[in-house]
């Protein structure tokens, strides 16, 4: 796999604004937020799609959420509500090949999420 964008930000080649660091996974702001919230959250082991996810991989996975509710807490988007999101390959909206999670909140997010597409 090549090296991707997220690989560059782990490596701090790249600067984002970084909320949460630990020695599983990153987690940054988007820098095209669809909410007042927009966070992600990358393993620090580059996956390329959800569909190459390993049964290794499970522990890694599930901290990813266990990292999102706790960033949603601190954010103070855990009561009213939030998204998470993990997009796989061109047609599931995947546009960097190395998995990660979205976490989207702050305003009401409506359903589906893309009604006119």
């Amino acid at each position: 796999m090549s090296e991707s964008i997220f690989s560059r930000i782990i490596n701090r080649e790249i600067p984002a604004d970084i909320v949460h660091e630990d020695d599983q996974c990153l987690a940054f702001r988007d820098i095209n937020p669809q909410a007042p919230v927009h966070i992600l959250i990358i393993p620090k082991k580059a996956i390329p799609t959800v569909n190459d996810i390993t049964e290794e991989d499970e522990k890694t996975v599930g901290h990813l959420y266990t990292v999102a509710a706790r960033i949603a807490k601190e954010e103070g988007i855990d009561g009213d509500g939030f998204r998470t999101v993990m997009n796989c390959n061109e047609h599931g909206g995947q546009s960097v090949y190395h998995i990660h999670l979205h976490l989207i909140g702050g305003k009401a997010l409506g359903w589906p999420p893309f009604p006119n597409g």
